[in-house]
């Protein structure tokens, strides 16, 4: 702790007296589990940062997912993290898990969307989503947007959450040991494609995975929710061992910022991203969906940070930064 004080002490004299660049900053990027798509990306962005921002240093933590991400940003301006939107749109209105505490964020980007996996194995009976009823479920660890999807999920199909499965709250990767291990039947998981630890399941010896469709829960979830979720498709080929082409419901992940995060940094941050797309490409294939053209207004339900909203009206692509857009005030 000496130590880290010290340090601290020493990196403001140095800003205090000019001898550090202005964009100088440590930043924490909020991601998920390691079995998860957060976390490799996150990683991936953290290198890029810490090697090509002068004067930045830039970790990736484990969190629990979008819900802890975001509530590590909304109460420190050197975290970014990654979130699902409909989670930053509960967050940002006070809402749901975020009850009376509206949270001050702003997007940096929008990233790519999350397919919702709903997973189970040939031998457990299950066929439908109406099937999980009396099953041994789980609907993605504390803390996570999988949590938050896979309830909405259960309550647009009819199914109570508490009442009508045996619900456990397990990480992506600690659920696919468990349903190796027997002790659960099937689990949620909302995540980019391929996810590691569901192609681990899959290439599994002696086992044989199946997706269960869901995304006809689509409509009755936009209806209560707002149109957060599209339907959308997992292609058979993306997991060893699928029938079919998984019909699923999908929602758009979003890189969000403190609002009071310095623009300086946050332009930085934006510009190094899109400008280096390609070596993240190299860490995942999900982030060759980092695209400019997908920036846009109505993919996020909060507004965009003012150096994200200058960086990109330097690449021709008009957002705003402006509260007063916004039904609710973050």
């Amino acid at each position: 702790m000496k130590r880290i004080a010290k340090r601290f002490a020493f990196v403001v004299g140095l800003a205090l007296a000019g001898l550090l660049p202005a964009q100088a900053a440590n930043i924490s990027i909020a991601t998920g589990g390691t079995g998860g798509v957060y976390y490799p990306i996150g990683g991936g962005i953290a290198q890029l940062l810490s090697k090509k921002v002068p004067g930045m240093e830039a970790t990736a933590e484990v969190t629990g997912g979008s819900v802890d991400n975001l509530k590590l940003v909304g109460n420190d301006n050197s975290y970014i993290g990654m979130t699902m939107s409909d989670a930053a749109q509960d967050a940002f209105r006070g809402e749901n898990k975020f009850q009376g505490n509206k949270l001050g964020l702003r997007t940096l980007m929008i990233m790519y969307p999350n397919s919702m996996h709903v997973v189970t194995v040939e031998g457990k009976g299950i066929e439908t989503f109406a099937d999980l009823k009396g099953k041994r479920v789980s609907t993605g660890s504390p803390g996570s947007a999988t949590e938050v999807m896979a309830f909405r999920q259960l309550e647009a199909a009819g199914l109570d959450k508490d009442k009508d499965v045996k619900r456990e709250r397990l990480s992506v990767a600690e659920s696919v040991n468990a349903i190796k291990d027997n002790k659960i039947d099937a689990f949620f998981w909302v995540g980019g494609l391929p996810t590691a630890a569901v192609t681990d399941l899959a290439n599994t010896p002696g086992v044989k995975i199946k997706m269960i469709d869901n995304a006809d829960l689509v409509p009755k979830m936009n209806e209560k929710y707002g149109n957060l979720y599209v339907q959308s498709v997992i292609p058979k080929e993306t997991y060893r061992g699928m029938d079919k082409d998984n019909q699923q419901a999908s929602v758009m992940n979003v890189l969000v910022a403190n609002a009071s995060m310095p623009d300086d940094v946050a332009y930085n941050i934006v510009k190094t991203i899109f400008e280096s797309r390609d070596d993240l490409i190299a860490v995942h294939q999900i982030t060759a969906e980092f695209k400019l053209e997908n920036q846009k207004q109505s993919s996020t339900p909060i507004p965009f940070h003012p150096g994200a909203v200058k960086y990109f009206k330097e690449r021709g692509i008009s957002v705003t930064s402006s509260v007063m857009q916004f039904p609710y005030e973050g």
